[in-house]
């Protein structure tokens, strides 16, 4: 197996960690009979010799042996060894690495009849990825279904076969294979597999009613399926994390497969979560939480159905699906309506919900008390009035109550006298300030002016700790429209970091531009950088008063980053009201960074008719099946609520024209 390892040079190749002198131990340890030992081995190949998927010139030294490990029975844990290889060939974007595996497709060729399922399994796709001859591969796979016994290797071979006729179109026998495997008498878990791999191989092919089979096929596995009981114990983040995730991840992945390769099919998808969320069977029901969280991150879609199933979920017994169903909801805000009567009655049975505890940690508000106020429900506000006056409050919990908006008013003396209690010099004011900031703002209470102006107290030399508070005060006043009772106060700060929002909110105080102006365009070309973005959109809000701003402003609007130049362009128009140098600016943006849609389209809509050039950009943006934000491999917290007010935005564009 290790032939020759010593006579390579390791110490001259390089890893992610610099020299790989250790990567010969690790290779050898990868043989060991000591379980902890091969881990560490393959934690170390992971962690630096395949770093994050990256190929160095020790992965490819290490390849050969790889191999030879692969192909010797006796090696415990061999499917981790396949595993790696495939990874090193296929995950990555060197052409040597793919060819330094390739090297040994047969090693994965004599695998597919291996005694050792699990690396029955990973051969499968293996041979497909590095086997060159296709008519070759696909008689190897037809000859390996009718002899394997395996559930899961089925399966595996399945999703090699859509690989086959993903990687190979030309070679239509893959298909003819799948489309044989979709119908009776194979079992429903294989079915399922195979009308995923047809959908996204070749979507011609699946039969017309599939969103009724996918889901009778589903309910058919599930009833077969054997179920474990749920564990308890000392509710930790761990264990809380891996409640919500769903065990019955084989079920989860045939779905999965299906809801990608319907896409931008949202109508069927929607379909196909009806069903899944109406099954018997609350494992399934959890998957079809996660495959719904997904789709409405990505769609735009008409969810009301999906959310009023996922609020169904809330009185289950089962504390997976329960959790799962409240976790997506609070993703939703505004588009959980529908569940909200679910969320409400959780919330009225359960108080030990309303607030969470981690082993580890500071309190939070609950999940359901959560998803209910973000939703916007107005029956939240009781109850956080309780927790508002109970002994220990999530600190966070202004940024929660700020969005049920004025309907939280009588939440007011409650905040304002948290927000009385602050100890001025303490160096962290800002963290339990700017939640209580924020509520007290979205309720539009002007009677807190004076703890507001608390914090401003003893400016600017005074300032101190406070500094950090500082700018969301003065943000806060200005919202309110009490700015003027701090005007004495502000006009200190016009001489400090904070002079940009100092003067945005003595301007709304007053209207006064000769007494900003020149604050504003000192911060423009000479502030730090966050001052500078302000400055900019305190002198959109000037309007022609601040036409002295034209020449920089129009400088940022012609380069930087797309956000620099729409931030300036917007001022542009707010000052100059000539639409010529701001629409291709627009233009430009809207394509190259989509998260300036949301500020494009403000703009837009208060440009009225001169927006008319820019029609075909929000007429596609309306008519997108896919959120602006969505992205592979992640989503924002707030991704969905801001997609949500950008299509608000554009419709006020249309309508304005």
């Amino acid at each position: 197996m290790f032939t020759g390892i010593d006579e390579v040079d390791w110490a001259s190749l390089r890893h992610a960690y610099g020299s790989a002198e250790d990567v010969p131990g690790w290779l050898r340890s990868l043989a060991s009979a000591d379980a902890a030992e091969r881990q560490t081995a393959l934690d170390g190949l992971y962690g630096a010799v395949h770093h994050e998927g990256n190929v160095y010139d020790s992965t490819l030294a290490c390849v050969p042996f790889l191999g030879s490990l692969a192909a010797r029975e006796a090696v415990p844990d061999r499917v981790c060894v396949v595993e790696l290889l495939v990874s090193i060939g296929a995950e990555s974007d060197d052409p040597r690495a793919r060819e330094a595996v390739h090297a040994h497709a047969e090693v994965f060729v004599s695998l597919l009849a291996d005694p050792d399922a699990r690396v029955r399994r990973a051969a499968a796709g293996a041979v497909v990825r590095f086997l060159d001859s296709p008519g070759r591969v696909l008689d190897l796979l037809r000859q390996r279904i009718p002899a394997e016994r395996d559930d899961r290797v089925l399966l595996a071979l399945t999703q090699a076969l859509g690989l086959c006729a993903r990687l190979h179109p030309a070679h239509t026998a893959a298909l003819d294979v799948l489309a044989g495997q979709s119908a009776p008498p194979h079992g429903p878990g294989l079915r399922l597999a195979a009308l995923g791999q047809l959908a996204l191989a070749a979507p011609d092919r699946l039969p017309s009613d599939l969103v009724p089979t996918a889901v009778r096929l589903l309910r058919d596995r599930s009833a077969h399926r054997c179920r474990h009981p749920e564990r308890t114990g000392s509710d930790t983040l761990v264990r809380r994390i891996r409640r919500l995730r769903p065990s019955d991840e084989e079920g989860a992945q045939l779905l999965r497969t299906l809801h990608t390769a319907l896409g931008d099919r949202a109508d069927d998808r929607t379909a196909l979560l009806t069903g899944q969320l109406t099954s018997p069977d609350p494992l399934d029901r959890c998957n079809a939480v996660w495959m719904a969280a997904a789709l409405f991150r990505g769609w735009r879609t008409d969810c009301a159905g999906p959310v009023s199933l996922l609020g169904a979920q809330l009185g289950t017994d089962h504390e997976r699906l329960r959790d799962a169903a409240v976790s997506v909801l609070a993703e939703l805000f505004d588009l959980a309506a529908p569940a909200a009567d679910d969320l409400h009655a959780l919330v009225s049975a359960r108080p030990d919900l309303w607030t969470h505890r981690w082993e580890r940690g500071s309190p939070t508000l609950g999940g359901p008390l959560k998803a209910l106020a973000r939703a916007g429900d107005p029956r939240a506000v009781p109850v956080l009035a309780q927790v508002l006056a109970g002994a220990v409050v999530p600190v966070t919990l202004g940024y929660e109550i700020a969005h049920l908006g004025p309907a939280a008013a009588p939440l007011a003396p409650a905040l304002r006298h948290r927000l009385g209690r602050i100890p001025l010099d303490s160096p962290a004011a800002d963290t339990p300030a700017a939640p209580l900031l924020s509520a007290l703002e979205a309720i539009g209470d002007r009677e807190a002016a004076p703890e507001i102006l608390r914090l401003l107290s003893g400016a600017p030399d005074g300032l101190g700790t406070r500094c950090a508070v500082a700018g969301r005060a003065i943000g806060t006043l200005d919202a309110l429209g009490a700015a003027a009772q701090a005007a004495p106060v502000l006009r200190d700060l016009l001489h400090t970091r904070h002079a940009a929002a100092a003067a945005g909110a003595l301007w709304s105080a007053d209207g006064d531009a000769s007494a900003v102006l020149p604050a504003l365009l000192r911060e423009l070309t000479q502030g730090e950088p966050d001052s500078r973005r302000l400055a900019v959109r305190q002198l959109g809000r000037l309007g022609p008063s601040a036409r002295a701003a034209l020449p920089e402003l129009r400088r940022r609007a012609g380069s930087g980053h797309a956000g620099q130049r729409t931030s300036a362009a917007c001022a542009l128009w707010h000052i100059g009201r000539d639409p010529e140098p701001v629409l291709p600016v627009f233009r430009a943006a809207w394509s190259d960074s989509p998260r300036t849609r949301g500020p494009i389209a403000r703009c837009l809509a208060a440009m009225g008719p001169a927006a008319a050039p820019l029609r075909d950009l929000v007429t596609a943006e309306l008519a997108a099946p896919r959120r602006h934000m969505a992205r592979e491999g992640g989503y924002g917290s707030h991704d969905i609520a801001r997609d949500e007010a950008l299509l608000s935005s554009c419709a006020e564009v249309l309508a304005g024209l």
